[in-house]
């Protein structure tokens, strides 16, 4: 009986031990194995690379373009062109070039709407800034015949139109996004480039985050796609209504007279100008105040990204807002 007990138990021995010596060799195999899959890893306190923009903002942003880039291909028809004649992801629309201008099954390309030269008076620059050109979706050649070819929209931005035309899909870079923080409202200024908001896209004028706008910054001045600016109003910039003195009520009777109110021993009374009481006791002015006072913080409404860079004009993508931004704001270069 105990020899079989101990036959049992060196047994029980032997399988541990071959356990353990398997055991390091399985490890390894699966590690070996885990390190050819394993996707990149972010380790604690670090932050994963985030693109600062959207691809609705990036294939849908369109430009100003100081040389338009060659559309040699335009869209002439639809499947349901009968009964409409604008369409949208998912239709087919009908290309005019097939095999023997070069088009093959499979390839894609951009959608594009010139809109001609773009002025404003918004810029010191003379002269156009370029021919604004609206970007409206991306196609891909799904039959090809001899001069005409049948394409699925792939994505839409707004709707394509017959007449839109083609250009070849081109790779652009996307920046990356800042860490998230306060918008500092009263940074100094940089003293590298300004210019302006001069156009939105769909012509908005009150903008708000991850929404593209163009200003009238490009090559010609150094602006490089990432390049962050800040967005502000200079001084005594966006008053609705410049008075030349404080409103006050003209009323003898009733209680919004000065003499239920008070008069000028109000609250909201301004002080006097000689606090000696050996004048009239006539108040400052807020326009006096704002007269004579040293340079104040400029007013800082937002920041952008650029996006794309054209000669004289650029793309770029609100980031972060601090209240509603217009058309016709101010940029910095950070």
């Amino acid at each position: 009986m105990r020899l079989s007990q101990t036959s049992a138990s060196v047994s029980v021995f032997a399988s541990v031990l071959v356990f353990c010596a398997l055991g390091p060799v399985s490890a390894s195999a699966q590690t070996a194995a885990g390190q050819r899959e394993r996707p990149a890893v972010v380790l604690p306190g670090e932050r994963a690379p985030v693109p600062a923009a959207h691809m609705s903002e990036v294939e849908c942003g369109g430009a100003i373009e100081q040389t338009p880039a060659a559309s040699p291909f335009e869209i002439v028809g639809g499947e349901d062109e009968r009964q409409r004649t604008n369409f949208a992801q998912g239709d087919m629309v009908f290309v005019g070039a097939g095999s023997q201008q070069g088009v093959r099954e499979g390839q894609e390309f951009l959608v594009v709407r010139p809109r001609g030269q773009f002025r404003t008076k918004l810029t010191r620059k003379s002269g156009p800034l370029g021919v604004y050109t609206q970007e409206v979706g991306r196609l891909r050649v799904v039959r090809v015949r001899d001069n005409v070819s049948v394409a699925e929209i792939v994505r839409s931005c707004d709707d394509v139109l017959l007449g839109d035309l083609l250009r070849p899909v081109q790779q652009r870079a996307v920046p990356q996004a800042r860490a998230e923080g306060v918008l500092d409202r009263f940074a100094e200024p940089s003293g590298k480039q300004t210019g302006r908001i001069v156009l939105a896209r769909d012509a908005r004028e009150s903008l708000s985050r991850d929404q593209v706008v163009f200003i009238d910054l490009g090559a010609e001045d150094n602006l490089k796609v990432g390049d962050y600016l800040t967005v502000y109003r200079p001084e005594k910039q966006g008053f609705e209504v410049n008075l030349r003195d404080e409103l006050g009520a003209n009323t003898r009777d009733g209680f919004e007279s000065e003499g239920y109110r008070g008069g000028k021993f109000s609250n909201q009374a301004k002080r006097v100008k000689d606090v000696t009481g050996s004048q009239s006791g006539s108040t400052v002015k807020t326009s006096e105040i704002q007269r004579r006072r040293p340079a104040v913080p400029r007013h800082v409404v937002g920041e952008l990204v650029v996006l794309r860079v054209e000669g004289r004009a650029a793309t770029a993508v609100v980031t972060r807002v601090a209240e509603e931004i217009h058309t016709g704001d101010h940029v910095e270069v950070q």
